[in-house]
């Protein structure tokens, strides 16, 4: 009876009946899983390359914002050369910094900037003047000019920078 027995049982599925139905599933699944591990280090890496990135490069720090200090009237000097060309050069002045404390110096030492700049103007000759890199090499000079006063007076530069808001020859 045990052989009949088994005969009325329903046969047992075999392996590759199994393995086709569930092959599409497994390698469904599979794909979903790289996906997933692909994704999630993708979202690793770029985080911690930002991280990373940020740690290794100091915080740039914004400066403070800058102050300017006009050097008010303008300055008129009598320039040196021949007759026939220029004669005159009148230039405003302005002077920049972030620091509000070397702002207030150079209000109270402005008397002796002005005459410093007014002898530095002075010297010069049409010629020196003539072309933008005369210009901006006269503007050098007086930047180094005040510096050198506010560094003798307040043991600071002072001054960041300095610069020709108007500059008229005739």
């Amino acid at each position: 009876m045990a052989v009949a027995a088994d005969k009325s049982r329903k046969p047992e599925p075999t392996q590759e009946a199994t393995g086709k139905s569930r092959r599409p599933l497994l390698v469904t699944a599979l794909i979903a899983l790289i996906a997933a591990g692909s994704a999630g280090g993708a979202v690793w890496y770029f985080t911690q390359g930002e991280g990373i990135a940020k740690a290794d490069k100091p915080a740039a720090a914004t400066p403070a914002p800058a102050q300017y200090f006009a050097l008010d009237p303008s300055f008129v000097v009598n320039l040196n050369g021949p007759i026939d060309g220029p004669r005159y050069l009148q230039v405003d002045v302005q002077l920049m910094t972030r620091d509000p404390l070397a702002l207030q110096a150079m209000q109270t030492h402005a008397p002796a900037i002005r005459a410093r700049l007014l002898m530095l103007f002075s010297q010069v000759e049409p010629a020196q003047i003539a072309d933008r890199a005369g210009k901006e090499a006269l503007q050098a000079s007086a930047l180094a000019e005040v510096q050198k006063l506010m560094k003798a007076e307040t043991g600071k530069k002072s001054a960041d920078d300095l610069l020709f808001t108007s500059f008229v020859t005739q």
